[in-house]
């Protein structure tokens, strides 16, 4: 399962859209600050399932702070990460919530710098931004039968 992982675009979509155009992935991931953008998302793919989540500069009031979801065997904690203080650089408390609701996996945004990397059994995957700054960058995440996890940052 190929999933592109999007966060933080900040009111610029066309980018985003020919992305997902291109590589044709499985799940789409919105981790906020766009809330707008994952709506064109949806609205250009309506055949590829979109999981988002809110971000504090997200108005909607619909849209939930974390969510849980079961991509084949393995369970990812979706949130855009401003409740766990990932500005600071520290990502110990997302860690946890991801172990306490036994996911493997924790995707996250906020800090528009992109991550990638293993702590405590869970993969920590931040795309960067995709709608600011110099580096404009997403992620795709392969998730395997096994349960294994591949997980590539990309420029935009």
């Amino acid at each position: 399962m190929r999933i592109a992982v999007f966060s933080d675009t900040h009111g610029s979509a066309g980018r985003m859209i020919e992305t997902v155009r291109a590589i044709r992935p499985d799940a789409l991931v919105h981790l906020g600050d766009g809330e707008r953008d994952a709506e064109k998302l949806r609205q250009a793919f309506p055949g590829i399932p979109l999981y988002q989540v809110c971000g504090n500069c997200d108005l909607s009031a619909a849209l939930p702070l974390d969510e849980v979801v079961a991509f084949g065997p393995v369970r990812a904690l979706l949130t855009h990460g401003h409740r766990y203080a990932v500005d600071w650089g520290r990502l110990d408390s997302l860690v946890y919530a991801a172990q306490e609701r036994g996911c493997t996996l924790a995707l996250f945004g906020h800090t528009h710098l992109p991550e990638n990397t293993e702590m405590g059994g869970v993969r920590l995957v931040n795309p960067g931004s995709a709608g600011r700054g110099r580096r404009l960058t997403w992620a795709l995440v392969e998730i395997f039968e096994n349960g294994g996890v591949a997980a590539e940052i990309r420029d935009l």
